[in-house]
């Protein structure tokens, strides 16, 4: 089982280039291509961030083809990206072809983008087929999320597009395309007030579950913690994984866990998360 983490984190503080470089000086196996900065919200405004970002001016292309080569040069590749959210915003909207070129040209074979939250099966669906004749054009695939909303009146998390076996499933009817396939959010599958696990997930999804985003939390909140730092129990997870002959990579989202870092210090930030990584895939391969 090889593993991988997204570049998001660690480029906020070193830098998108340096991020795959620590990537691999840590020992991951790939990089999950983190494409938030051609249209990143800004969630006090309601609106896109305007800001100078490669990914969002000037010649993105060209620098995915450099985070390629960077990664290549240090013996890693990219397994995956996750295009800007949420996908109905429309600004975010027109940059999700962007996101699906940007996995291509880094070596990406999948390209999470997520539902709309509150948006109806119909409704995800008619985004989700206007993307994928691009996507297969690209040789990407495109991995729909288990998401999740907040009730503040009960302070917990509450339905969402894909949060539940059956509404993957009504999804993945409605687009009915092999390429429009499913990655799990582990710590989503976990929070209270879903009534979901992600044991059970896994077994639902089967071969449609090609992509993971693993992280712990506190089996309330979202928090994106390293994995065995909080109280999801990651073995039984895992043997599901193993029993449905998930072939995917075990690939890493947490956020913060650099807080505290500086640029000098970020590559021990980033063991410490690949080796907590390392123990989840020497499980799998021990199931």
């Amino acid at each position: 089982m090889k593993i991988s983490t997204h570049t998001g984190a660690i480029a906020e503080l070193v830098g998108e280039e340096k991020a795959v470089e620590l990537i691999a000086k840590a020992g991951f196996d790939a990089w999950d291509f983190s494409l938030f900065g051609m249209a990143r919200m800004d969630w006090a405004n309601n609106c896109v961030f305007d800001r100078d970002h490669p990914l969002r001016n000037g010649d993105y292309l060209g620098f995915s083809r450099k985070m390629r080569k960077i990664g290549e040069e240090f013996g890693i590749v990219c397994n995956q990206s996750h295009a800007p959210f949420p996908s109905f915003v429309p600004e975010t909207r027109t940059y999700l072809k962007r996101a699906i070129e940007c996995t291509a040209e880094a070596g990406g074979e999948i390209c999470i983008i997520h539902p709309g939250n509150s948006q109806t099966v119909e409704e995800n669906k008619e985004l989700y087929l206007e993307l994928l004749p691009f996507a297969k054009s690209c040789g990407v695939k495109i991995a729909t999320e288990n998401m999740w909303n907040w009730d503040e009146e009960k302070d917990q998390a509450c339905f969402a597009s894909c949060a539940t076996a059956e509404s993957f499933k009504a999804h993945f009817d409605a687009v009915n395309d092999e390429d429009f396939v499913a990655c799990l959010d582990i710590g989503h599958a976990e929070m209270k007030g879903l009534g979901t696990n992600a044991v059970d997930l896994v077994h639902a999804l089967g071969d449609k579950l090609q992509a993971l985003h693993i992280h712990d939390n506190d089996k309330w909140h979202d928090s994106h913690c390293i994995p065995g730092t909080m109280q999801i129990d990651f073995p039984p997870i895992v043997k599901a994984l193993k029993e449905i002959g998930y072939s995917g990579y075990f690939t890493a989202e947490v956020d913060y866990y650099l807080d505290g870092y500086t640029p000098e210090t970020a590559l021990d930030g980033v063991k410490k998360l690949a080796d907590a990584m390392k123990k989840l895939a020497d499980m799998f391969e021990n199931a």
